[in-house]
């Protein structure tokens, strides 16, 4: 397994902010836990010289920021990695990643971890490949550029056509496969994995459940694209005080027992240890 550049969000919240409104920078620093200062579809073509010297004169913490390029072969990328190369931010994110030599080169041109948004038909059939690549530190996921690569319209179940299995405002099953894919594919290589916006952004409720799913599927964050998604996220993540009380009893004991062994009638293994290993992991990330 390829080592993996060290980078991870200090925190589930992760705020996108287009590069070309400087004077956002510092609010959405405020509010989440990584800023991403993008470069690619938050910006009109014409502002985007612009928003690389705004990336340049600005002093955002390097563990809580990350910075969104366009993809590899546009006629940005190029220049958005020079951008970054007089920054010092450590990790980017590359848009429409689809191949394993995108992440390597980008990663030998910066230094920097590179993040793996995978939002692409290849890009999607390609995960494993791509998040085994060098200078791949996490994944990411997007349904929108997805669905429209593969001449669709929309990546959710509308209101007229819920019914049955299908609830309005849940993804159809091709976005549920890109989903699953890529976060299979940043475990099977140690990676960490940051799931997709929620674009309804008055959907609070669905936004919190897709948070949670999130979290019982071993994402370390979710994206926002509003600062009023913060606090959502934040809370889906958080485990609650029964969660980390039974956590820390678990890891107690497992200093004291070997192997399987039974806690309060219940059993105690591997899977159950590595759980409440990630729980704390939540509890420390929500709380620092």
């Amino acid at each position: 397994m390829t080592p993996a550049p060290v980078w991870t969000p200090p925190g589930p919240a992760l705020l996108f902010c287009p590069a070309d409104r400087p004077e956002r920078y510092g609010k959405a620093a405020e509010r989440a836990d990584v800023v991403i200062v993008d470069l690619e579809d938050a910006v009109a073509p014409e502002s985007r010289p612009a928003a690389r010297e705004a990336l340049r004169a600005s002093a955002l913490d390097p563990e809580h920021t990350i910075v969104r390029v366009n993809p590899v072969g546009s006629d940005d990328h190029d220049a958005d990695l020079a951008a970054l190369a007089d920054t010092d931010y450590r990790c980017v994110m590359l848009a429409k990643t689809e191949s394993a030599a995108q992440v390597a080169d980008v990663h030998s041109a910066t230094g920097a971890a590179v993040l793996a948004l995978v939002e692409t038909p290849l890009g999607v059939i390609r995960a494993a490949e791509i998040a085994a690549a060098p200078g791949c530190s996490g994944m990411m996921w997007g349904a929108e550029d997805l669905l429209a690569a593969m001449g669709g319209s929309t990546s959710r179940f509308s209101d007229v056509e819920a019914g049955g299995p299908r609830v309005a405002g849940e993804y159809r099953d091709v976005p549920r496969h890109a989903r699953a894919q890529v976060a299979l594919a940043a475990a099977a290589f140690g990676r960490w994995a940051v799931d997709s916006v929620h674009l309804d952004i008055a959907d609070e409720a669905g936004q919190r459940a897709e948070a949670l799913d999130a979290v019982a599927l071993g994402f370390v964050g979710t994206a926002c694209i509003h600062p009023s998604q913060v606090a959502v996220v934040r809370q889906s993540y958080a485990p609650d005080d029964d969660e980390v009380a039974w956590a820390r009893k678990v890891l107690a004991a497992a200093e004291s027992n070997q192997g399987v062994f039974q806690l309060d009638g219940r059993m105690v293994d591997g899977p159950v240890f590595r759980q409440a290993e990630a729980t704390m992991r939540r509890a420390a990330a929500v709380t620092t």
